[in-house]
């Protein structure tokens, strides 16, 4: 499984900065609330260093008492400002992580399906859940926190030096060894952080693909495999932990242990000058108080911090979906292929051959699958491919629909490189069906919906009945049926006509089908595909054939053994030839007269 990119670090700068500038305003007004809240915060100690220098030059209580009232105003004031910048700040965060989960989601579709398999379902649920949750915990609550922080400590070490030059150079005493393991956190914390959301991403899909395949887990009695490779994954998992872990254990003591030196080293020396006159008791009193209000701050910036590496690796994972790129391949053009170029390529052919010229392809592990494919299907022909299992029928598929590139040669439409097509126009132009289906949770109209938003009832219903779906009329509520988990469940053979109903609403020039009636029963499949044929006449047809009979329909008929083509011609002229696909016509056809023979006596 091959994980999906992560951006950069100039990448995550560029798309905060520009989360940040989509709202402006509401920025400002958080930035602004804040800063009023702290300036507020600042006024207490200061009022209170006011009444102990007042106390002790024998002012009177009615000047105490109104040195107290003001006090009690500036700390209600900040508490309201507070409030309200809290109040703004998370309706401005939950936008952004509103906007930020829709060009998540936008991006996640834009991927190939080739890119989606390769990452594996653990990695984009990891990315769409834990990674965008991260994201917008950080948007909402960390970055108002670190802004505001850094603020209110730059306030209140500038109030300490507004009371005394030499008291705000001793207020400094605690920062080096902060910055120091701050630097050093930073330093490490980015790949640590990165590293576990890898790891979570693996158990994810191990636990995943567990629960996805539990029947064939027990038929199979794979139970302690399954056991043994989660439980491996649980052990990154704990190890990459660990590692975010052994940092936090080094930088929260050392930043706890710096918090007291300052206003130890305030009151010793601050009480040094005050013996000489140097400055007043209430100037030592009020730089102390600053000092513990600047506790707080600096306790949540540093805290937050740690938050903060999680938010930006997060960020990074998040932005990575949609920066895949396709896998490398030496591709060769069509001029030195010999196939003509079509002129206005700019423009989507449409009513032109589907050429395959000298494809190789390989899967992961390097082993070709494909050994220089040559093959042209042209405009409105009815081909099927045939082959034993493994042949590489599917793989073929896949090329001719776009979703793998060839590792060498190329895949052309009417001139031009199918993987070089828009995909939104590939995907209207060339459909592919294969044995495996989706139901969406939804209803029934909703999933056909999926293939035409703009198709009428009438038009859906239509689909269904070409297709064979005769259980649509036992539905309760027609297309208004609920279906998927905790709905209606759809039987195999009934979801595979569904998939076929949206093939007939989608309306494509090509139509590859890839065993797209294998869970239907023969009658059934017999049906549909003969309802089918009448729906798509006059456009290309692709058919992955399991039963032959697909194959004795068809213009032409190629036969693929070991990934290469060894036949190609009409089923007549192929069972003459007396090759492969003729022992493979015979001995199918021999296996289907007994089926029915053994259909027709368990009927008498």
């Amino acid at each position: 499984m091959t994980g999906l990119p992560v951006a950069d670090r100039a990448a995550v700068r560029r798309a905060a900065r520009d989360l940040l500038a989509r709202d402006r305003r509401a920025v400002a007004t958080v930035l602004v609330l804040h800063s009023a809240a702290a300036v507020a915060g600042l006024a207490a100690p200061w009022l209170l260093g006011r009444i102990v220098d007042e106390v002790a030059a024998g002012a009177g209580v009615a000047a105490v008492d109104l040195l107290a009232l003001a006090i009690g105003g500036c700390v209600l004031a900040q508490g309201l400002l507070a409030r309200y910048a809290q109040y703004a700040g998370h309706r401005f965060g939950e936008r952004a992580v509103a906007r930020l989960r829709e060009e998540f989601v936008s991006r996640a579709l834009d991927l190939s399906v080739s890119v989606v398999e390769r990452a594996g379902t653990g990695e984009l649920a990891t990315r769409s859940s834990v990674d965008v949750t991260t994201v917008g915990t950080t948007v909402r609550d960390v970055v108002p926190v670190i802004v505001i922080a850094s603020a209110q400590l730059t306030l209140l070490f500038g109030a300490i030096f507004l009371l005394h030059p030499l008291l705000g150079l001793v207020a400094l005493t605690g920062l080096p060894s902060i910055f120091a393991v701050t630097r050093w956190y930073l330093r490490r914390a980015t790949p640590a952080y990165l590293a576990e959301g890898a790891a979570t991403a693996e158990l994810t899909e191990a636990l995943t693909t567990t629960a996805e395949g539990a029947r064939t887990v027990e038929t199979l009695r794979l139970d302690a495999d399954r056991i043994a490779y989660g439980t491996q994954r649980i052990g990154r998992v704990w190890t990459a932990r660990r590692a975010t872990l052994a940092l936090r254990s080094v930088f929260f003591p050392v930043v706890e242990a710096s918090y007291a030196l300052p206003i130890a080293a305030v009151l010793l020396i601050g009480g040094f000058f005050l013996t000489r006159g140097v400055v007043t008791l209430g100037e030592v009193v009020a730089a102390a108080l600053y000092l513990q209000q600047a506790v707080d701050p600096l306790d949540r910036l540093l805290q937050w911090v740690e938050q903060a590496q999680r938010g930006f690796a997060s960020f990074a994972r998040v932005l990575g979906v949609g920066r895949q790129s396709e896998p490398d391949v030496v591709p060769v053009t069509p001029a030195t292929i010999g196939i003509p170029q079509a002129r206005g390529t700019a423009a989507t052919p449409s009513g032109q051959p589907l050429v395959v010229r000298g494809a190789r392809f390989s899967y992961a592990d390097g082993h070709d699958v494909l050994h220089g494919i040559d093959l042209e299907v042209r405009s409105g022909e009815r081909l099927a491919i045939v082959g034993p299992s493994g042949a590489g029928k599917s793989t073929l598929a896949r090329l001719l629909a776009g979703i793998d590139a060839p590792r060498e040669g190329v895949v052309s439409l009417g001139g031009r490189p199918i993987t070089d097509l828009d995909p939104a126009e590939r995907r209207r132009r060339i459909a592919l069906v294969t044995q495996e289906h989706h139901v969406f949770i939804g209803s029934l109209r909703d999933n056909l919906a999926f293939a035409a938003p703009g198709a009428s009832d009438e038009q859906m219903r239509s689909a269904l009945v070409a297709v064979g779906a005769d259980w649509y009329a036992d539905l309760p509520d027609g297309l208004d049926t609920q279906l998927g988990d905790g709905a209606r469940e759809l039987a195999a053979a009934d979801a595979q006509q569904l998939a076929l109903a949206r093939l007939v609403l989608a309306d494509p020039d090509t139509l590859i089908l890839d065993e797209a009636t294998a869970a239907l029963d023969p009658t059934t499949a017999r049906r549909t595909e003969r309802a089918l044929a009448a729906v798509v006449a006059g456009r290309t047809v692709i058919a992955i054939a399991h039963r032959l009979n697909t194959a004795h329909d068809a213009d032409r008929v190629a036969v693929i053994e070991d990934g290469r083509i060894t036949e190609l011609g009409s089923h007549d002229d192929l069972v003459r030839a007396d090759g492969a696909y003729a022992a493979l016509w015979r001995s199918w056809h021999a296996g289907d007269s007994d089926g029915h023979q053994g259909r027709a006596r368990t009927r008498k």
